[in-house]
């Protein structure tokens, strides 16, 4: 058998749900609706590799730096000490910090600015295996959702050079059907979805592992539990009825419509 090099997560369960992490260099998408766990996800996966003396390089195009820093840090990721000792950079797309000047900021959701930021990040941090967060790919292609796909494979094909293992999010709307992760999830080597819903007038988030080439991983869904000053817990796996996760008959028909309507509109680009 072929060994393959895992990275962490961050999260133990999850680690042990893919047979010991990700393969190292990989591109991952991690899905789903607002407010599942889909950051938070990816502060862990930052940390870990702080821990592990990975370089990190932290994109925030919904959030400011400030905002990240916060919420890492009510989990006891101490992203502040990481970037004052270069073992972080966080990229903002929404303003330059006036508290962190040496900060990059994106002047605008172009790719192009995305890479050279990335780029520039990765020489500030040199040499060595580093771990990219693009939170969220999505917002790249909000006025233009048929690109996504083809976006989503540039930003693949040129991070390759890197020497990166890269976790990018993408928003999944229940509301309006619309699925942005369309693009990503096509050329992703992995796939880490993220669920909600209201069970006994409580909220619940539960995530699944849609897909993570080389790599024999759970099937079952786990709870996801976000404990204040520890960060995400797995509960599970779970054994599920199909009827106890999926999507309403209706909402499952707009969403599969919206599907093939992007489909052709890709044929024609």
């Amino acid at each position: 058998m072929v060994e393959i090099e895992r990275i962490s997560t961050g999260v133990k369960k999850l680690d042990v749900a893919l047979a010991g992490g990700v393969p190292k260099g990989f591109f991952v998408a991690v899905t789903g609706e607002p407010g599942t766990g889909k950051t938070i996800l990816c502060l862990h996966f930052t940390w870990q590799g702080i821990l592990d003396g990975d370089k990190c390089i932290y994109v925030t195009t919904e959030e400011s730096s400030e905002s990240i820093i916060k919420q890492a840090e009510q989990f006891n990721f101490l992203f502040s000490k990481a970037i004052e000792v270069g073992r972080l950079v966080i990229i903002d797309a929404l303003m330059r910090s006036r508290s962190r000047p040496e900060g990059l900021t994106l002047k605008s959701l172009e790719l192009e600015e995305l890479l050279t930021k990335v780029a520039e990040a990765k020489r500030r941090l040199g040499r060595g295996h580093a771990r990219l967060v693009i939170d969220s790919l999505s917002a790249f292609w909000l006025d233009k959702p048929a690109m996504a796909r083809k976006y989503s494979y540039t930003v693949k094909r040129a991070l390759a050079k890197f020497n990166m293992t890269c976790f990018a999010t993408s928003q999944y709307a229940i509301t309006t059907s619309e699925a942005f992760g369309f693009g990503v999830e096509h050329i992703a080597d992995g796939i880490i979805r993220f669920r909600r819903m209201i069970r006994g007038g409580r909220l619940r988030r539960y995530l699944l592992i849609e897909k993570m080439r080389q790599t024999p991983h759970e099937l079952r869904m786990f709870e996801v539990e976000i404990i204040d000053g520890q960060g995400m817990r797995l509960v599970g796996p779970l054994e599920l009825r199909r009827e106890d996760v999926a999507l309403p008959p209706k909402v499952s028909e707009r969403i599969s419509r919206v599907a093939r309507e992007k489909v052709k509109e890709l044929g024609h680009e």
